[in-house]
């Protein structure tokens, strides 16, 4: 999507590419060199979109995606949903920003780590941690839980790029990934030891030949030291280099880091990118082929719909709330079932007293509709009910950016909550949409229109103020018009155009321009009955708010709601909205259309990294703050993005710079103190009705809110083993101008809360004391039990108040619970490649190959999962057996014709781990065809009872490998305990031809005998005696008596038995070299 900025305003460069040069890796997110963020997005869509091309080709569908280092998110959205209907980039975009933030983190949060970055020579260490990585994103998976694996997959990304950068690689003269990075079971080979010397003193400025010529020679694989703070480094060794090591200034001096094109090796920048984006694709396909096509595209957020999340109050009083979320979920599920915009993920959470939970999700609607229907109104008692507890649930399992509906007839017993729940909305950005029935006219009475304000639904209205979603306020019977709100909010590319609310009240009127890109334009009105509106067109037409089918929109009213749905999809322009009312009221207007924006939070760095990275918990009042702000959608022109102050109506202007990829980083300087959101404004390039520009607005729906605390916590790990604790070290200050008060002396309450309810240790305040530097610290300890499952995780929030009550900040945490039982991949033994090729490609339709192997995940692995053919289009059997020393053995039996001379088999294990197996064809002009086996004929018939059976019977054939062939080596019995005899003459024609005799008792009356000639192709020969009841035995496996010991890198010898299965395959195989009767 090409992008261009009118008003451009060039930040400092200080501030933009805060210290380029001076890094420790490749620059996170901004700078005038290749970044981890570039570096992220051109591996995610290239594999991306060929995982779509696959899936096109399997089910017969074009996909005519040019796969080049140019792509889009957008393009490869589209080419992946393929859709006439309107749908949007804007959840895969979301996905794929979120996973690159989290790769960008590494450089704050493990700046120190030298495996982190494969300094130091830590390459064992390095793996490991992808390793870990890896293994968390899989487990991650199987649990539906993609929010954390993108975060593990960001977090190993980073350490798997900064290999290319850091190491001597490159400069080895490889030209391609090192796979031993991400295949745990191979060795590190060639690695420098500790007391070799790597490099020698870089000559001035120009490190260029600053590698030892010996190590060089000798292939050995080095990485440079870094050190903030010591320059001492093993004698001999490299350093990284830059500004900020102190290590560089120390024989011998310099570095050999290609962090960017002005670093030591910067000659060698780009070619260090590109192998970085080489082995992202390669690790990429690893998890695809772990975790199969479809969960690898809901791992990238390859989706154009919402989830479905319902929140849910199941006390006595909501039989008839409840039944209504059966109809309007079923509704939307099997109207959307087997298109584009079927929800991604099903999550219900049920909530009543004293009970919340549990937690549904799932990726089958089936299931959701099973366990909605399985709901029933019982219980409650008192009148608040637990429905914070529920809320706190579904923000942590649902996808950011997710439309949540809750419904429910009372209050929050749990309030304390709501600061929680605050974090949560501001974290996820996700939009919460309150269906209250009687709330304010307290549950049991019933049928009355609720009036005037209340304030047990009080804390609803606020966050769903915080959220961008409304506080639908209904009687009973009113609350299927209601729930037209949840499909409204649920069709494929809904953005907000505009929304305010007014609280205290007051007349005002709201301009809104309305573009050309924009369908089913709806306007909510949200306050008191009382409330009075006005709608004006661009082109002056009116309608009233006592006007149902007016000329511009049809208006539905129900309880504190009033939606308008416009008329005319071509409504563009400046549209006018007069509202009337001194009581608290909301004012939202959507529609559908694919150009959308997604924005994050930054926190600019001026440290080793010198760049942005994600800003955790509320910005500071009087402080700068940046965006990072991605636009979606067709070509368009971004002119501004501002603050908005829904509730006063102002705006703060930022000033934008580009950093490609239709993406932003914006910069608001002295931010006020207040609530806002952000507002995008711009011009269509290529507007659909108009040869000239139409302008457009966007803006986000949650809140961002400023605080004078500063709450920050940088935990050492963000996985945790069932059954471990880890402690975090979180910080609060007080601040002014969004700088700390280093003369401040304050006591903050703090409240530590998690979703899953792990045991957890927390202060209930802390204190600044006087010559503290205005800052105070505490500990959060956290403890997952032994029971925790796998692949889950825990969301924990840290919160501090100040004495008033009225400011407040946070910092929300993620951490995978995990462990990782197998980090070795199947080991594939070859066990046979028979039947050669001919050489001549044109006579390979006539003939077929065959490769057999023995698949293995040890005595101690978790066992083989699958096995699929990721290159080839032959036949693939399996079959398990148990080895000699216990170990379970998958016997790979696989067929193709002659003119797929090559297969890639991918073996996956229980625990994600990959193996692969990979055959080829012998060629050969001498005898590709395998032995042919003539029944002659079967004589001595056999008796039909089983006790007779102890008379003899007899089979003849003749076997041949054809007058051009190589002649019958061997003829052994596969199956049947009879007297083999074989005798060899030649024909009149010059063919030799092996003479079969078998002689058996009835009580064995069948024999499968393999003929091999001395090309290794085989044949097989099999006979059955004459009038028995049952035509066909069961089909066994035997082994031949040889066998080879293998010799592991470990020094293990693993026994591989070769194996021939008499299966269906193989006997098809026989009858098509049977000769025609």
């Amino acid at each position: 999507m090409a992008m261009t900025i009118v008003t451009f305003i060039l930040l400092p460069l200080a501030v933009v590419f805060a210290l380029t040069g001076f890094t420790q890796s490749f620059n996170p997110l901004t700078g005038t060199s290749i970044t981890h963020r570039n570096i992220t997005l051109r591996a995610i869509v290239r594999k991306t979109a060929e995982v779509c091309r696959d899936i096109a080709a399997a089910n017969g569908m074009d996909f005519t995606l040019t796969i080049d280092d140019s792509l889009t998110l957008d393009q490869v959205f589209q080419a992946c949903t393929s859709s006439d209907s309107l749908i949007s980039s804007f959840l895969f975009t979301a996905s794929i920003v979120t996973l690159y933030l989290n790769n960008a983190a590494v450089d704050l949060r493990s700046a120190g780590s030298p495996e982190a970055h494969f300094d130091n020579e830590t390459f064992q260490n390095g793996r490991n941690l992808i390793t870990q990585g890896v293994s968390a994103v899989r487990v991650s998976v199987g649990q539906r839980n993609f929010i954390t694996a993108r975060a593990s997959l960001g977090q190993a990304l980073h350490t798997l790029q900064d290999f290319y950068s850091h190491s001597n690689w490159v400069e080895l003269g490889n030209t391609a990934p090192y796979n031993a990075l991400i295949r745990p079971d191979q060795p590190l080979e060639n690695l420098a030891g500790p007391a070799v010397p790597t490099c020698r003193n870089c000559t001035g400025d120009n490190c260029t030949d600053n590698i030892l010529p010996s190590v060089q020679e000798g292939n050995l694989l080095t990485s440079g030291y870094f050190s903030l703070i010591s320059s001492e480094k093993p004698e001999g060794k490299c350093s990284h280099g830059g500004f900020f090591d102190r290590t560089s200034t120390q024989d011998p001096v310099g570095g050999i880091n290609k962090d960017t094109f002005n670093s030591s090796h910067g000659s060698l920048h780009q070619e260090a990118a590109d192998l970085a984006v080489s082995a992202t694709v390669d690790l990429l396909q690893d998890i695809r082929i772990s975790v199969g096509d479809q969960d690898f595209l809901r791992l990238m957020g390859l989706t154009s719909s919402s989830v479905l999340c319902f929140v849910i109050d199941t006390t006595g009083s909501m039989f008839n709330e409840i039944e209504e979320a059966k109809r309007v979920s079923i509704s939307i599920i099997e109207s959307r079932r087997g298109t584009e915009r079927e929800p991604p993920f099903y999550i219900l959470v049920p909530f009543n007293d004293p009970d919340v939970g549990p937690l549904i999700l799932t990726t089958d609607a089936d299931i959701f509709i099973e366990n909605i229907n399985m709901l029933t109104a019982s219980g409650g008692g008192d009148f608040p009910e637990f429905s914070l507890s529920g809320l706190q649930l579904a923000l942590t399992a649902a996808p950011p950016y997710s439309e949540i509906f809750l419904f429910t007839d009372a209050t929050a017993k749990d309030a304390d909550l709501k600061g929680t729940i605050i974090a949560l909305i501001e974290s996820t950005k996700s939009v919460v949409t309150f269906l209250l029935t009687d709330v304010l006219s307290r549950r049991r009475k019933r049928g009355l229109v609720p009036t005037g304000l209340s304030e047990g639904a009080q804390v609803y209205r606020d966050l769903a103020l915080v959220s961008g979603g409304v506080s639908i306020e209904v009687t009973e019977l009113d609350l299927p018009m209601a729930t037209m709100v949840i499909e409204d909010s649920l069709a494929s590319a809904v953005v907000t155009v505009f929304q305010a609310v007014r609280n205290p009240g007051m007349p005002d009127n709201f301009t809104v321009v309305l573009d050309d890109s924009l369908r089913n334009i709806t306007i909510f009105i949200t306050g008191a009955p009382s409330l009075t509106f006005n709608l004006t067109s661009s082109s002056g037409i009116s309608q009233s708010s006592d006007e149902f089918s007016g000329p511009l929109a049809s208006l539905i009213s129900t309880g504190n709601l009033q939606r308008l749905q416009l008329n005319d999809d071509n409504a563009t322009g400046q549209w006018l909205i007069q509202v009337d009312s001194n009581d608290c009221y909301s004012v939202k207007v959507t529609g559908q259309s694919s150009v959308n924006f997604i924005y994050e939070l930054l926190q600019n760095s001026e440290g080793v990294h010198g760049d942005f990275f994600r800003q955790e918990g509320r910005v500071l009042s009087g402080g700068n703050v940046s965006l990072l702000v991605t636009v979606t959608g067709s070509d368009v022109i971004v002119n501004e993005i501002t603050l908005y102050d829904t509730s006063l109506g102002t705006e703060v202007n930022g000033t934008l710079q580009s950093i490609g990829d239709s993406t932003f980083l914006v910069t608001f300087n002295d931010l006020p103190a207040g609530s806002y959101v952000v507002r995008l404004r711009g011009e269509q390039s290529s507007s659909m009705l108009r040869m000239t520009p139409g302008s457009f607005q966007r803006q986000a729906s949650t809140q961002i809110t400023t605080s004078s605390i500063s709450v920050t916590a940088q935990p050492n790990t963000t996985n945790i083993e069932p059954g471990s604790t880890v402690s975090i070290l979180f910080t609060v200050a007080s601040t002014i101008g969004g700088v700390i008060n280093e003369t401040a002396t304050e006591t903050f309450m703090v409240r530590a809360n998690n979703d899953r309810s792990f045991d957890s240790t927390s202060p209930s305040s802390v204190t600044i004391e006087a010559g503290s530097g205005g800052k105070a610290n505490g500990t959060v300890t956290l403890t997952a039990p032994e029971s925790a499952i796998s692949g889950t995780d825990v969301t924990l929030t840290i919160e501090a108040e100040d004495a008033t009550g009225t400011d407040f900040n946070n910092v929300v945490l993620r951490f995978s619970v995990f462990r990782v039982n197998d980090v070795s991949a199947p080991v594939c033994q070859e066990a046979n490649t028979s039947n050669s090729c001919p050489s001549n490609t044109s006579l390979c339709d006539s003939t077929q190959w065959e490769f057999m192997a023995n698949v293995t995940d040890g005595v101690n692995g978790t066992g083989i999962d699958m096995i699929s053919v990721l290159e080839g289009n032959g036949t693939l059997n399996t079959s398990m057996v148990v080895g000699p020393d216990g170990e379970n053995i998958t016997l790979v039996f696989y067929m193709a014709s002659c003119c797929a001379e090559s297969v890639v088999l991918s073996a996956v294990d229980n625990e994600g781990n990959v193996g692969f197996c990979v055959g080829q064809a012998r060629m050969s002009d001498i005898d590709p065809n395998a032995p042919v086996c003539q029944e002659v004929s079967t004589s001595s018939t056999c008796p039909s009872l089983s006790s007779s059976c102890d008379i003899q019977w007899e089979f003849v054939a003749n076997v041949t490998d054809g007058i051009n062939g190589t002649g019958i080596e061997s003829i052994t019995i596969l199956e049947g305990n009879g007297t083999l005899t074989t005798s060899m003459v030649m024909t009149p024609g010059g063919e030799n031809l092996t003479m079969v005799s078998y002689m058996a008792s009835c009580c064995a009356d069948r024999v499968v005998l393999s003929a091999v000639d001395n090309e290794g192709n085989i044949g097989l020969c099999v006979g059955q005696a004459r009038e028995l009841t049952a035509t066909t035995a069961a089909t066994t496996t035997t082994t031949t008596p040889e066998s080879t010991n293998t010799t592991t890198d470990g020094g293990q010898t693993l026994t591989t038995s070769y194996y021939l299965f008499v299966t269906s395959v193989a006997l098809s195989l026989w009858k098509a070299h049977e000769p025609a009767v």
